[in-house]
């Protein structure tokens, strides 16, 4: 376990000695004694929380299109590729430990046992999602002394969920793939044409399985390398012409749109600032040397 600090952030950090046995999936294990109000950034993945310990996270979500009023959920909870688009998400809370795993929305479904779209952009609750099953992961995991014993359990309940669960169609797991590849720098009115379907086919299929549609994520994907270059220290012009914007200003707009900061405030939010630690070798500004 090693020690993040960064600003007034100071987090005990755990990585798994060896990687998930289902493709699509990375963990990192946290331990915060006072977890203050930390912006959670957009990520290409969708994000589920498995929390064990004696204190209780909590995440807010600000009011938007589909929301009125504020929403709050408490404990385990699992979220859509792009959580926290405008800055509107917020966590909290007093010693908190969990296992956080990032899955990628090509097997979310299988593993979540409803599709991202389902959840509509919120953030659910893991015990409305999986009922019992949340509660006994919850306790198993506090009994588990070690946090590669945790990380093993929480494996096996990954490859369990994902054997029974039905996979999404392979030319939308290709589109996917592509994008992802592609490092969002693909043209989306060609996927159709390179999968052999339609447009309106593909969109519909690849917005109901994954919860977002192709657009949006070729431009999640984009901003997510964007933003870990600029977190490694690049200039906003040279990650704005590395990363495929029209110009500075274009960056600007994208980053904003997704994180609510600047490009120069995005570099310093520790969501982004742990990933070194965290999640070794899968940011995307290393992903960038073939």
């Amino acid at each position: 376990m090693r020690t993040f600090e960064h600003g007034t952030a100071v987090w005990d950090v755990a990585c798994p000695a060896r990687p998930s046995r289902v493709a699509g999936v990375t963990m990192a294990g946290f331990r915060v004694r006072d977890l203050d109000a930390l912006r959670m950034v957009p990520h290409p993945a969708v994000t589920l929380l498995l929390e064990f310990g004696e204190g209780v996270p909590v995440v807010d979500c600000a009011p938007g299109q589909r929301r009125r009023q504020w929403q709050r959920q408490r404990g385990s909870i699992v979220a859509g590729p792009g959580l926290g688009s405008g800055g509107a998400v917020w966590a909290r809370g007093k010693n908190v430990e969990c296992v956080q795993v990032r899955l990628s929305p090509v097997i979310a479904r299988a593993v979540l046992g409803v599709s991202p779209a389902e959840m509509d952009g919120a953030v659910v609750s893991l015990d409305d999602l999986w009922g019992r099953e949340a509660a006994r992961i919850r306790e198993r995991l506090g009994e588990v002394l070690s946090w590669q014993g945790r990380f093993a359990l929480a494996d096996a309940l990954l490859v369990r969920r994902h054997a029974a669960g039905a996979p999404v169609d392979p030319e939308v797991a290709w589109a996917w793939a592509r994008i992802v590849r592609g490092r969002g720098l693909v043209r989306v009115d060609g996927l159709a044409e390179e999968v052999g379907w339609s447009r309106k086919r593909l969109w519909s299929r690849f917005r109901s399985q994954l919860g977002l549609p192709p657009k949006r994520a070729v431009r999640l994907v984009r901003f997510d390398r964007a933003a870990h270059r600029l977190v490694a220290g690049e200039d906003a012009a040279g990650v704005a012409a590395g990363a495929g914007y029209a110009d500075q200003s274009h960056l600007h707009r994208d980053v904003v749109a997704f994180a609510g900061v600047t490009p120069g405030a995005v570099a310093a939010e520790p969501f982004l600032a742990v990933d070194d630690i965290a999640w070794p070798g899968q940011g995307s500004a290393r992903r960038d040397t073939p």
